[in-house]
């Protein structure tokens, strides 16, 4: 699914991307980190985690790949979803790569708190005062398909239970 983005994005400004309506991307002008900053995150995860390797949420969060980002800060950033299965969808990532929730250490609880509160901030921001859903996907069998945590957050209608 992030696949597509990436061939997408290629035609950003082209005519092809003004006729896609799929294409919603904006460029962030100011970054909150440094690509020195950036490779920095990158290599005290690496030491952490394990090097999952660069991901397309890597690439957004060094501005490389263009993302319609809706908040970030100096931990996080949240970004609309690409493929949304409702009618707002939005991720919420760390900029620290790490490879799922279940790499995570004790000590990033605070990190993890902050991924959920960004969440509920953007949730309202979004206008999603009905209520919305929370999933973080981990793993194979969790149908994770891009290993860096995010957490999806979707809302804007009646969601389904059980959920898949």
């Amino acid at each position: 699914m992030y696949f597509r983005h990436v061939l997408r994005t290629q035609f950003v400004g082209t005519r092809a991307a003004q006729l896609c309506p799929f294409l919603r991307v904006c460029r962030t002008e100011r970054s909150l980190c440094t690509q020195n900053d950036e490779v920095k995150l990158a290599q005290e995860a690496s030491k952490r985690y394990g090097s999952p390797g660069p991901t397309i949420f890597s690439k957004v969060i060094d501005k490389s790949i263009p993302a319609d980002v809706i908040y970030e800060d100096d931990k996080c950033l949240a970004f609309r979803d690409i493929n949304p299965q409702a009618p707002v969808h939005f991720l919420v990532i760390p900029r620290v790569p790490i490879p799922g929730i279940s790499a995570i250490k004790d000590d990033d609880a605070q990190l993890l708190g902050h991924l959920l509160i960004v969440a509920k901030n953007v949730a309202k921001q979004e206008s999603l005062t009905d209520g919305y859903r929370v999933v973080i996907n981990d793993g194979k069998d969790g149908s994770q398909s891009v290993y860096h945590l995010h957490v999806h957050v979707l809302g804007g209608r009646q969601m389904s239970w059980p959920p898949g």
